[in-house]
């Protein structure tokens, strides 16, 4: 068991390694019980409409006396005609300046429908062009977005902490943000919980979905379940196209509705995007809670010889340096040899002494230098160091200002 343990140690699989593997196998399994419900639940729909639709077109051949290969020829180009946007009901035209600008507002919010599709090369390789700039243009807006809301949550919810801390009797009744923050314990680095602002989002995003469907329901003449539906597959950016908005010759009030449709579409999808950024936090911390009880815990003999390590007199260069960056992280001024001393309770010899001090003294020179060119300190130790160490995007965002993902939890 213990040599098992030291190969596993020496595996090279650190955290972020084991957190990306155990993620993969993770969707993998959630796509195989997906495809196992759909397959379950849709599987018998489809062979009864197979067989109906075998059925009728028999019928139709012999009681019109039409051969099956001359209609279904018929059948192929009735289905090129859908392709292209042909229907027997009048619709509205596809490429008027409206409907092209519904057709690259669902291209560069990867929505994309399909109900239209560029006929023409000129405009396929145009799509391309305009499709990764765009799509990456508002894939940053989305960013902006998660970062504005939940900067305004974390405004809200602050200023509802702060009241909760005044009826306690916690903070002076004129306390005012400012300078004064640092000096009250209860709102040093206080920042809002993750649970709470997916709470908040999940049930904006309901409401906002509600509404919309309500909307759908009226004009469009769908029933609710499948405005519903329409909704999440819109707004999730998902875009199968079975349900499109906007598509008749004319409504009622037929200005106001593409408005209103347009807008429901923006602030839904940029609403779920935040939702979806928040979730994968959540799941993130699950994962590292699953990959924490997959520790070496069964293994006394491991437990005992690490024991008697952190007792041992002796401090190898490695265990110095790991300490060394853990008193940086946590206060910036702490060094190693009086870090050393508080966990293990002894004194330790002249040679790591003097050691430990020359890499403090190059830590320190290294502070100053970068706090001269303008870098502040905290940046210049872990940040610098790593530009990615943050995390990239909607990640980093969320790292910032929630409370469960900071370094400081």
């Amino acid at each position: 068991a213990a040599g098992s343990c030291r190969r596993r140690r020496l595996a090279p699989l650190n955290e972020d390694n084991g957190r990306f593997l155990l993620l993969a196998a993770l969707i993998a399994a959630y796509l195989s019980a997906g495809a196992t419900v759909f397959s379950a639940l849709e599987s018998p729909s489809e062979a009864a409409a197979q067989l109906r639709w075998n059925r009728t077109l028999h019928n139709f051949s012999r009681i019109f006396n039409i051969s099956l290969p001359e209609l279904r020829a018929f059948l192929r180009s009735y289905e090129a005609a859908m392709a292209a946007g042909i229907r027997v009901d009048a619709l509205r035209p596809r490429w008027d300046f409206p409907g092209a600008f519904y057709f690259v507002g669902t291209v560069v919010s990867t929505i994309g429908f399909g109900m239209t599709t560029p006929a023409t090369v000129a405009g396929k390789v145009f799509l391309i062009v305009y499709g990764l700039f765009g799509c990456a243009g508002t894939i940053l807006f989305f960013n902006l977005f998660l970062e504005r809301i939940i900067s305004l949550l974390a405004f809200i919810m602050k200023a509802c902490h702060e009241r909760q801390l005044r009826r306690s009797g916690l903070l002076p009744p004129n306390f005012r943000r400012g300078p004064a923050v640092s000096g009250v314990g209860s709102l040093v680095g206080w920042k809002p919980s993750v649970y709470h602002v997916m709470l908040i989002l999940g049930i904006f995003a309901i409401t906002l979905s509600c509404c919309a469907s309500a909307m759908y329901t009226a004009v469009e003449g769908w029933n609710y379940v499948d405005s519903l539906y329409y909704c999440f597959v819109t707004f999730s950016t998902i875009g199968f196209g079975d349900f499109v908005s906007s598509q008749n010759a004319a409504y009622q009030n037929q200005g106001l509705y593409r408005f209103g449709n347009f807008i429901f579409i923006l602030m839904g999808v940029c609403c779920i995007y935040s939702l979806f950024n928040v979730i994968s936090i959540v799941i993130k911390q699950v994962l590292n809670w699953v990959l924490k009880k997959f520790e070496c815990r069964c293994c006394p003999k491991c437990h005992k010889s690490s024991a008697r390590l952190g007792r041992r007199n002796a401090i190898t260069p490695g265990a110095r340096l790991r300490r060394h960056n853990i008193s940086m992280d946590a206060d910036g001024q702490y060094d190693s040899d009086t870090e050393g001393r508080r966990l293990s309770g002894e004194m330790i010899s002249m040679r790591e002494l003097t050691a430990s001090n020359k890499v403090s003294l190059a830590i320190l020179q290294k502070q100053l230098s970068e706090t001269a060119n303008g870098y502040p300190r905290n940046v210049c130790i872990n940040t610098r160091q790593n530009g990615f160490s943050a995390g990239v995007g909607a990640l980093a965002i969320m790292n910032n200002r929630l409370a469960e993902t900071s370094d400081s939890r």
